[in-house]
């Protein structure tokens, strides 16, 4: 399962509002970043057949079965800190993170 706070399915919705279309937004990951993967997050217009669907205060996640080995149990959150803003990933699976924070090992 992949859940947002309420702060993160927020920002998202507003996103969504702004570009006038989309159902939701996926979460995935990627080979990439100093620690092996790194997580990608794009907005979903149409939904793949095979995506895992998740909702969390009424923005729907949706995680091929894939990324949903490494992601389960994740929860994205948006966060502001001084002068830096973005998504926060709380991933439960990741054992190392590189310093940046855009990369993880499992």
């Amino acid at each position: 399962m992949i859940t947002l706070t309420e702060r993160a399915a927020d920002h998202i919705r507003r996103f969504l509002e702004k570009r006038g279309k989309g159902q939701g937004v996926r979460i995935g990951v990627k080979t990439s970043g100093c620690s092996g993967m790194a997580y990608a997050l794009e907005f979903v217009d149409t939904p793949d057949t095979h995506d895992q669907v998740f909702e969390s205060f009424g923005v729907q996640v949706f995680v091929d079965a894939k990324s949903l080995l490494y992601l389960d149990g994740t929860q994205l959150d948006y966060v502001k800190e001084g002068l830096q803003e973005g998504f926060k990933f709380d991933n439960p699976n990741a054992q190392n993170t590189c310093g940046c924070g855009e990369s993880f090992h499992v």
